[in-house]
């Protein structure tokens, strides 16, 4: 999880107060001081932590209650929003189609700026939109190899020249290229630098001035945490910064306080870096952000991720229909663990779940992973009748099966008994029956006559 110490101490910190039989001012100076505590474990500026968590108690204490919330409510309310304002106001890079809108990319090295990159360039792409990078880096050994395979993987427009000097006409070069390509979105990667290194630093601004960007992103390593606002302020000086993304939260207790001080520099941040995977990289909403962090989820992200890697599957109308109207094969159950494998690991999926990410222990994390991995591995042990109708398998079928796979009969009948319980959630689910599942039951419907489901996804190309 993205800063797994802070999420998870801010969590029980909450957990404490809602079980509390009376939320007075007792209770609240106890909060405060859990949430100072978790705040500064997280590396966030002392100053910082005593203005936020002196303006929680204030208002806890002081504000009346909006009538018909009780006082738990009200205080977690207020801590959200206060959390949500120390990581800084939303701001998203809209592009234009048609249109091509050019980034640089600056930061430190060792940042994952190049990475980085190519985790910008991906997520744009899957949206639609005609992506190329140009790899102005100069400087770096091995910066323009990097840069070609990444680009490759992802799929996408490359410009650069591994024997060129000039980074300057290089970056020129590769962006009045990709806009006669009429490419929508231009990626050009600099050299990091140290902000010492004066000459490097002067390269920015020419280059800047040579390209004429839309915006410049400065990429900002998480795990250096509160220096980050002196890296921030050195490159602001240097060039016109335009947002930032920082990288590497996935394991750093430092996150919070690099979030916190790059706030101070009033650069938006626009995106993180959640993982090594290339489309670990997600857009920052800081509400959003600090949802997943308190333990509430993030359905809207889940959704946009489940609907992208839907479109790259190309699932058909016609096979969703088929499942929703109740013939799920076991087949089908292999696709979408195959599907679900594409989204990113299990655990960072059950963040988004409300109370999921949370509540649910490592150790059951980690046994879940391995169960779906182990039933995908007595799936492929199946021959192509067994998947299509799996009342086929009788005894010695699944003696044969549980050889197969390397797992036991019990395995394979554990597999069995969730393909039922699934087949039978489906339908109930399609049927409406019942207060949980009435939500459900018209998109369901639609789902099983092909319709897609109207899913709002931000940023995307207009089609």
């Amino acid at each position: 999880m993205v800063l797994d110490r802070l999420g998870r101490s801010l969590h029980s910190a909450l957990q404490k107060l809602t079980r509390a039989t009376h939320v007075d001012e007792r209770a609240i100076k106890e909060l405060v001081r859990d949430i100072q505590r978790a705040l500064l474990q997280a590396d966030v500026n002392v100053e910082l932590v005593l203005e936020l968590t002196k303006r929680i108690e204030k208002r806890a204490l002081e504000e009346k209650l909006l009538l018909g919330m009780a006082r738990k409510e009200h205080v977690i309310k207020i801590v959200y929003g206060e959390l949500s304002t120390l990581m800084g106001r939303p701001a998203q890079l809209q592009l234009k189609p048609g249109k091509p809108t050019v980034l640089l990319m600056v930061g430190l090295q060792g940042s994952g700026k190049t990475t980085s990159v190519a985790k910008l360039a991906a997520h744009f792409k899957k949206r639609g939109f005609k992506v190329g990078i140009v790899c102005a880096d100069t400087f770096r050994p091995g910066a323009y190899e990097q840069l070609s395979q990444l680009g490759q993987q992802v799929g996408i427009g490359f410009f650069g020249d591994p024997k060129a000097k000039d980074s300057i006409k290089l970056a020129k070069e590769g962006v009045k290229r990709f806009k006669k390509e009429r490419l929508e979105l231009i990626i050009v990667d600099s050299a990091g630098r140290h902000r010492k290194e004066e000459a490097l630093m002067d390269e920015i601004g020419q280059i800047a001035k040579a390209i004429g960007p839309d915006e410049i992103i400065l990429v900002v390593d998480g795990t250096i945490g509160q220096q980050a606002k002196e890296q921030a302020a050195a490159f602001k000086a240097a060039t016109d910064i335009g947002s930032i993304l920082i990288t590497k939260l996935d394991g750093t207790a430092k996150g919070g306080g690099a979030l916190s001080a790059v706030t101070a520099t009033e650069a938006p941040i626009k995106f993180i870096g959640v993982g090594e995977h290339i489309d670990d990289l997600e857009p920052f909403v800081p509400e959003r952000f600090v949802a997943r962090l308190l333990g509430m989820g993030d359905i809207e992200t889940l959704l946009k991720r489940i609907e992208e890697t839907a479109r790259a599957e190309e699932v058909k109308p016609a096979d969703m229909k088929a499942i929703l109207a109740g013939k799920l094969t076991l087949r089908d159950v292999y696709s979408q663990l195959e599907m679900m494998g594409k989204m990113g690991p299990l655990k960072k999926l059950m963040q988004m779940i409300p109370g999921m990410g949370i509540a649910v222990p490592e150790e059951q994390m980690r046994v879940g992973e391995e169960k779906l991995k182990r039933f995908k591995v007595i799936m492929q042990s199946m021959t192509p009748q067994e998947l299509e109708n799996p009342k086929v398998l009788n005894a010695s079928r699944i003696r044969r099966v549980a050889r197969g796979s390397g797992t036991s009969e019990a395995d394979v009948r554990e597999l069995l008994k969730q393909y039922e319980l699934i087949r039978k959630f489906i339908k109930t689910m399609i049927k409406g029956r019942g207060p949980k599942f009435g939500p459900f039951a018209k998109l369901m419907k639609e789902l099983s006559k092909g319709t897609p489901p109207d899913f709002d996804v931000g940023g995307e190309k207009s089609s």
